[in-house]
């Protein structure tokens, strides 16, 4: 007989008890548990807390579900609602697992409570899949701190197809551009209007890299030239990493749109102030030189985008959303049920990011480049240059001059993304709140704006966040960017990380050797050992593969497992949603079809409606 120990906690507001006979039920993996009656009556009490046991005759496996019922009693004249905080669960194999639920139940529908810790979020080796069998064998080398043939080493053990696409391109030009656009950091490359000060390219440097077309005043008249500046890098310590000093820079990268639509670096300098100990580096030069400048560039992009793009942009915003509206929107709130669905799971996956991987023992903070004592230099930065437009994608495509630019599928696709979303959550918005009187009216709406303004954008008014809202159109505006972040934008910069980085070459989360000071140097031997010690770049890959890993219980954007809304309108408007991606997702299929490298990170399949991962 294997029982299940039960605590059932009912809500300590007035009225939250019940008279009412509750039922329970539990599903796992490997069945479900009868439907028994709460043995006592403390569920009738504000604050009660009932313990019993659910007895089954074997295992039900990893529990996903907790259904509660009420039934009205007989001997009762009222039929009571409860509010059920929350329950726990203690199996007979000791795992204690916790199903929130912070709502009312009543006897004429059952609450179907979901797991809210899944395994998935722990942060160690896991068991991978045959598929990624290379794994298995690293495994076997998290402990060793060094080898001198790190390359070989990881030539011998790529076996997914893109990782293959991706060790046989990571050294070509091409592929380095084509990452500014379509890679898990697209965030960063701007149209080059002007050379910065601190970049003094020449026209002799590049003047064979533009094929001798034109010059390199005309090419950037002609926005064909783009930078990348990785400047809020500059300064931030490095981290030391099994006792020896790390290396981060702070790059410069110019880019040439070719006359055939390709992305060529033609440029790069490692460090943000000119001098003889920071050369350009150029395509011409000697193939080590080249290639370990780019190198150095990767590594930058790697905290840029882990640091940056991810955490803060991604998990920490839609934390900010989440706790606002969880603090401020009552449960019957049109926008509670709006915005609740794209913050499953946000809370608990970033307690576990906050223990586990940036924490003074996190992955990060312990075998990053950009953790130690730099990681709270460069976050500082990074929060400082966050704005409310560049959380809005068009006008982020816009300001970057990047509307034209030629195979840009994130922006392709993000910008449709963008498009159905704000369609649908003007649907929605629009049928609660009929005028602008309506949404200055609404108190807990101005409360919701104004904590977020005060808790996550620091009262800082050059961020250009609201402090308060006057219209539906900023209104749906705003929103729209709450549920893009939370979906779209971290699908883009999450999903593709183990197939990106998953190639240590190609992302290195750390580089123990400094950056080249003269030309003619670097050779193979230099650039290996350039490379991260063996623990650091396991570690490394294991985050990235857990990071960007599609969870047990996905749950698609657009997909809306609890039933929110009951009205027509919200119900219709849902139904086109769901339409709209379903008819976007398969042209994307079409057009993947005739892509040497498909881009699939926003396809509505594939994104999922909250930060979960």
């Amino acid at each position: 007989m294997a029982g299940y120990k039960v605590e059932v906690f009912t809500g300590d507001m007035l009225g939250a008890g019940t008279t009412n006979r509750i039922y329970i039920q539990l599903t796992g993996t490997e069945g479900e548990s009868y439907k028994i009656a709460f043995p006592s009556h403390w569920s009738q009490i504000p604050g009660g807390k009932d313990e019993f046991e659910v007895p089954n005759t074997s295992s039900l496996g990893h529990l996903v579900l907790l259904r509660l019922q009420t039934k009205h009693h007989f001997f009762h004249f009222t039929d009571k609602e409860w509010f059920c905080s929350k329950v726990v669960v203690t199996t007979p194999e000791g795992e204690m697992v916790h199903f929130p639920c912070y709502q009312w139940v009543s006897s004429d529908k059952p609450v179907v409570l979901r797991n809210a810790v899944g395994q998935k979020h722990k942060m160690k080796l896991p068991k991978i899949p045959i598929q990624h069998k290379y794994f298995q064998q690293i495994k076997n080398f998290a402990k060793k701190s060094h080898t001198s043939s790190t390359l070989p080493f990881f030539t011998m053990m790529v076996s997914c197809c893109l990782l293959e696409y991706v060790e046989e391109h990571w050294k070509e030009d091409t592929f380095f551009g084509y990452q500014y656009l379509n890679g898990i950091n697209p965030m960063m490359i701007r149209r080059c209007s002007k050379l910065p000060d601190n970049f003094p390219v020449t026209e002799t440097m590049v003047k064979a890299s533009l094929q001798e077309q034109r010059s390199l005043a005309e090419e950037i008249q002609n926005g064909n030239m783009f930078l990348v500046d990785y400047k809020n890098l500059d300064g931030v310590t490095a981290n030391v990493i099994n006792g020896k000093q790390q290396y981060l820079t702070a790059p410069l990268v110019l880019l040439h749109k070719t006359t055939d639509d390709t992305l060529k670096p033609i440029a790069i300098q490692l460090k943000q102030t000119p001098g003889d100990d920071n050369p350009i580096f150029l395509p011409t030069d000697s193939e080590y030189d080249w290639l370990l400048a780019k190198i150095f560039v990767r590594a930058a992009d790697f905290a840029e985008h882990e640091l940056n793009f991810h955490l803060l942009r991604t998990h920490l915003l839609s934390e900010v959303f989440a706790m606002a509206t969880l603090r401020n929107f009552p449960m019957v709130h049109p926008l509670y049920k709006l915005l609740m669905p794209h913050f499953r799971y946000t809370l608990q996956i970033d307690t576990l990011a906050r223990s586990q991987l940036i924490s003074k023992d996190g992955i990060i903070n312990t075998f990053a480049a950009v953790g130690g004592p730099g990681m709270m230099m460069y976050l500082k930065k990074a929060v400082a240059s966050l704005t409310y437009s560049s959380l809005c994608m068009p006008e982020d495509i816009a300001a970057r001059g990047l509307e034209s630019l030629p195979n840009f599928y994130y922006r392709d696709d993000g910008l449709r993304l963008w498009n159905i979303i704000q369609k649908y959550v003007q649907g929605v918005v629009e049928y609660y709140y009929h005028q602008d009187a309506d949404v200055l009216r609404d108190s807990e709406l101005q409360g919701w704006i104004t904590e977020v303004y005060d808790h996550g954008f620091n009262k800082e008014p050059n961020t250009g966040i609201p402090q308060s809202f006057t219209l539906v159109t900023e209104l749906v505006k705003f929103l729209t960017m709450v549920i893009f972040t939370a979906s779209v934008q971290h699908a883009a910069v999450n999903s593709g990380q183990f197939d990106f980085a998953g190639w240590m070459p190609n992302a290195p989360i750390s580089l123990q050797k400094p950056p080249p000071t003269t030309k003619g140097q670097s050779t193979e031997k230099t650039m290996l050992e350039t490379f991260p010690d063996i623990n650091v770049t396991v570690h490394g890959l294991a985050t990235v593969y857990l990071l960007s890993k599609q969870s047990d219980d996905y749950v698609p954007l657009g997909k809306y497992t609890d039933d929110q809304f009951i009205e027509k309108i919200p119900l219709e408007k849902i139904e086109q949603l769901r339409n709209e991606l379903k008819i976007f997702n398969d042209e994307t299929k079409i057009r993947n079809v005739d892509l040497p490298l498909p881009y699939t990170y926003l396809m509505p399949e594939n994104v999922e409606n909250s930060v979960a991962t």
